[in-house]
């Protein structure tokens, strides 16, 4: 669980080239208890942001993220690379991010990035803990922060 106290240490999180981006969505007031990660859509639909915090750290780290592809007419089957949920296309897609100005990297994940609540169904129906299964994703996140974007989560 994390604590975020206003809007300024919301979009410090992010990159200097995703703050511009960045827009709260309405009604948010702060300060704000985060208890896995934040993760929200823009209201245009493009744009999906997620603020978490590395395992062991305190320091934020806000990813911007582009809905490019807004899935297939087959519906064909994937599967979110972070909380491991099957799903169609229209559920689970490429959500991308620029590296820098010329690299830009993808990952196929839940649109709406609610792979908390899917991944709590998924291990209630199992009669499995959430809480190893939680760690485990924001693991895969900071794993796609560091390896893929570079980021300092630490």
């Amino acid at each position: 669980m994390f604590r975020i106290e206003n809007e300024k240490e919301l979009l410090g999180a992010f990159r200097s080239r995703d703050r511009k981006h960045v827009e709260l969505p309405r009604g948010t007031r702060l300060p704000l208890f985060v208890r896995d990660y934040l993760a929200w859509v823009d209201p245009y639909g493009v744009r999906v942001f997620l603020v978490f915090t590395a395992p062991g750290s305190k320091r934020l780290t806000g990813i911007a993220f582009r809905r490019d592809q807004q899935g297939d007419p087959t519906h064909a089957p994937h599967m979110c690379d972070w909380c491991l949920s099957p799903g169609t296309s229209d559920q689970i897609g490429l959500l991308t991010t620029d590296v820098d100005s010329k690299r830009r990297v993808g990952i196929n994940l839940c649109l709406d990035l609610r792979c908390r609540e899917k991944l709590e169904m998924a291990m209630n129906l199992a009669g499995r803990s959430v809480l190893d299964e939680t760690q485990r994703m924001l693991e895969r996140m900071t794993r796609f922060a560091t390896e893929a974007l570079g980021m300092d989560v630490g």
